[in-house]
């Protein structure tokens, strides 16, 4: 075919090329963003009600009134007054009745079935609103590039947290136990926190743009984003240690402050078991002290942190780590007068929910430290 001639008029190089347009990365995606938010509102809100519950049928001893695993039939509670004298059998044979709870009432029982039946119903509507939303996202083809794998891992990891729930019950159900092993109980709490971070950083991350945060990370502030990391993983072990000393009853032990026992700064007879590192997990004095002694370091480190933050040119870092401090010092208080009063129900849910707060305003400042906000001249962000 004969190659078309060009007139004297026409200019060289005019024909069109598609040329890149910017923001092509995020292009399509704002509207799904949005309302993956919104899911994730929904997901951290009933984690965060997980946790808190779970702490209650923790401190109530209501954990192993369920001594069976039925994740479908188990979603119907007893109906019939058969049905319930079942339920009632099954514990009755347990450790914990015959060790704990000899002589107690079908009515007594119900009261403590309903906290684990509760927290029980709790994780599978969880699980649900997972698989309706991730699902959703996926067949629409709604989730951002590169958001389908992190999504995903939510749904595993909240999968993971159901076996491991079981595992720690079957713990309080084996001859001589009657409650929990602390270290399970620990397992399952760390990884609950887990999922509230991850759920966390993800709401964080989909708030802006990828080319935003593209830009931003060249803003960001690596010695105070090391900081609060630090301070985010020595808060995740003093949240392990909270498990432990809830698991053997420590926070009830110990009704002083500063002091241990009114006297001394230390815990009498620290190292009355055997082998000697169990005493680190199993002692009530020593797993109480440990936990005190881990605050005042938190509290120190976010101090220390305070200081370098507040030379931030960001604002809104400046304003993340303040946020952090101040509930680091709120939950030093909040656990002072916990452990002062002997742990009752509304303190110890309180010191619960403050560990949420805390883990959650910490890991937005390390949010922020890597990716600053940019902010205009006035001050505004951009």
């Amino acid at each position: 075919m004969a190659e078309k001639r060009r007139t004297i008029f026409e200019e060289v190089g005019t024909s069109e090329k598609a040329v890149a347009a910017p923001g092509g990365i995020d292009r399509g995606r704002r509207d799904s963003r949005g309302a993956i938010r919104i899911w994730l509102v929904m997901l951290f809100v009933l984690v965060a009600a997980m946790v808190l519950i779970g702490g209650l049928t923790r401190l109530t001893d209501s954990g192993l009134s369920i001594t069976e695993w039925n994740p479908v039939s188990g979603a119907m509670p007893p109906t019939t007054q058969a049905d319930w004298q079942a339920e009632f059998d099954l514990y009755r044979a347990s450790p914990q009745y015959e060790i704990l709870n000899q002589g107690m009432e079908l009515g007594e029982f119900k009261s403590i079935y309903w906290w684990e039946w509760g927290h029980r119903q709790l994780g599978r509507l969880v699980g649900l609103v997972w698989a309706v939303g991730f699902f959703f996202f996926l067949f629409t083809k709604r989730i951002p590039a590169g958001w389908t794998g992190r999504l995903l891992i939510l749904g595993v990891l909240g999968g993971l947290q159901g076996a491991i729930g079981w595992w720690m019950v079957a713990s309080g159900l084996e001859a001589g136990m009657h409650s929990v092993a602390s270290y399970r109980l620990a397992t399952h709490l760390g990884l609950a926190f887990a999922i509230l971070g991850t759920i966390y950083w993800y709401w964080l991350r989909l708030r802006r743009r990828e080319t935003d945060l593209l830009q931003a990370r060249r803003l960001g502030e690596r010695p105070l984003f090391g900081m609060m990391t630090g301070l985010l993983h020595l808060t995740f072990v003093q949240i392990l240690i909270g498990a432990l000393v809830a698991g053997i009853d420590a926070g009830r032990a110990f009704p002083h402050w500063p002091t241990m026992d009114g006297r001394s700064f230390f815990p009498p007879d620290p190292f009355g078991i055997t082998p000697l590192w169990r005493n680190f997990f199993e002692d009530a004095g020593l797993v109480q002290f440990i936990h005190r002694i881990v605050a005042y370091l938190i509290l120190a480190f976010a101090i220390g942190i305070f200081m370098r933050g507040r030379k931030s040119a960001h604002p809104h870092t400046r304003r993340a780590i303040y946020a952090a401090l101040a509930m680091v010092l709120v939950q030093a208080v909040i656990g002072i007068v916990t452990a002062i009063y002997s742990a009752p129900l509304p303190l110890a849910s309180l010191h619960q929910i403050g560990a949420v707060a805390a883990f959650c305003l910490i890991l937005r400042g390390r949010f922020y430290a890597r990716y600053p906000a940019v902010t205009s001249i006035r001050g505004t962000r951009a």
